[in-house]
């Protein structure tokens, strides 16, 4: 049945496919409706539609109580379930905008929620202190059960598309590399693709390059710390900073942005990857102990986390890619990209390198993540490759994603 089910989707030139994803902020469910033909480096996808569906408030509270070490299993299981209902209901509801019926999509390509990510040799890898080491070297988990979307849409899914690429000895992020690739690849300018999410993450492409020239990771927090401070200081009215509107209102305080930037994981050497799990909760709260320590502000400690960004980033270029690469440009995406205060910040600690959106290429920032696990996911159907081991440190290439049939 399935290799009858792979061989119908094979036949098709261009596939109907919907990308869905929340990310470490765990704001919401972003969900994309695309038109894809082709494979590999010869694919092509365009983004038919768009929708964000945010979490209800009492979903986004229990979802990120899940981030904590101490989170029950009986919660987790119910919130794997939980949340794979809301995204089966982001998916059909993008369906009925679309005036599409549900059999007209060939493919739900679903990244789920990430609750844990502990990527091998990160300062969570129990291999560096258990007896049982080989047992202990990396894992994640991310939550949406597909069978659960498989069920309420009626279509085929792709989903947990982490877990192949850390058991051929990778990180499993980012794999958004391979999509980064088909979309932004130049033949005369080499670019830095920058996502500006809860966690900030840069694929570099140099110019002419091929998939294994790329170089990608994670570069530190993207908008988790500043998010954290907005709900706590506004007591959870506001979860992030508008356009950048409060944090433009403080001053940096040189002192604290030396300490932050003094985090071990910055010096760490790619390939990595990070998360809530160094970036969460307990580092905003020995921050926010810090900053009452110190008395600093409430609007000059938001200034600070946003320029710890930009910093974070314009650092992970000054070590790791600018000693062998020249960037001709930036291509900013995420939801930081929208934040005004942080990309002048991160202009002025990169002179002379343009800055543009992912936008002025003509692709949505908003949507281009969903559009990527949906060209993900297009690739798993036929059985080709998708991570980018340059980027994971995975030992091979892999088919990524596992297939549950409707």
């Amino acid at each position: 049945m399935r290799a009858d089910l792979v061989a119908r989707y094979a036949e098709k030139k261009t596939r109907t496919v919907i990308g869905l994803m929340s990310g470490t902020s765990a704001d919401g469910i972003d969900a994309c409706l695309a038109r894809i033909s082709g494979s590999g480096e010869r694919i092509s996808a365009s983004l038919v539609a768009f929708r964000k569906s945010p979490y209800p408030p009492a979903v986004r509270r229990r979802v990120i109580a899940l981030f904590s070490p101490e989170a029950p299993a009986i919660e987790v299981c119910r919130m794997n379930y939980a949340v794979g209902r809301l995204f089966a209901e982001a998916a059909l509801d993008l369906v009925r905008r679309c005036n599409l019926k549900p059999d007209a999509v060939d493919l739900i390509a679903s990244h789920g929620q990430t609750i844990c990510h502990l990527p091998p040799g990160g300062p969570f890898d129990f291999a560096q202190d258990e007896p049982f080491d080989d047992l202990f070297r990396g894992s994640t988990l991310q939550i949406g059960e597909p069978a659960v979307i498989a069920e309420m849409t009626g279509i085929t899914v792709v989903a947990d598309f982490r877990g192949q690429d850390i058991a051929a000895g990778g990180q499993g992020a980012p794999l958004v590399p391979y999509a980064d690739y088909a979309l932004f690849r130049s033949p005369t300018k080499t670019r830095a693709i920058q996502n500006i999410g809860g966690i900030a993450n840069v694929t570099l492409l140099p110019a002419g390059g091929g998939i294994d020239d790329i170089i990608a990771f994670d570069t530190g927090p993207g908008n988790m710390i500043v998010d954290a401070l907005i709900t706590a200081f506004t007591q959870g009215e506001r979860t992030f900073d508008e356009d950048g509107a409060l944090s433009a209102l403080g001053c940096v305080d040189e002192k604290l942005l030396a300490w932050l930037m003094q985090h071990e994981y910055l010096a760490r050497r790619p390939p990595k990857s990070t998360g809530r799990e160094e970036f969460g909760a307990a580092f905003v709260t020995s921050l926010l102990d810090k900053a009452q320590a110190e008395d600093i502000a409430a609007e000059d400690l938001l200034a600070t986390a946003v320029a710890f960004t930009a910093e974070s980033i314009a650092r992970a270029y000054k070590d790791f890619i600018l000693l062998e690469h020249k960037i001709d440009e930036v291509v900013l995406g995420g939801g930081g990209s929208y934040n005004a205060t942080l990309r002048r910040m991160l202009q002025e600690r990169l002179p002379g390198i343009p800055i543009f959106l992912h936008e002025d290429l003509g692709i949505s920032g908003d949507a281009k993540e969903a559009l990527a696990f949906a060209m993900l996911g297009n690739e798993t159907m036929l059985g080709r490759p998708a991570n980018v081991p340059g980027a994971t440190g995975a030992r091979r290439r892999v088919v990524l994603g596992k297939i549950v049939p409707a």
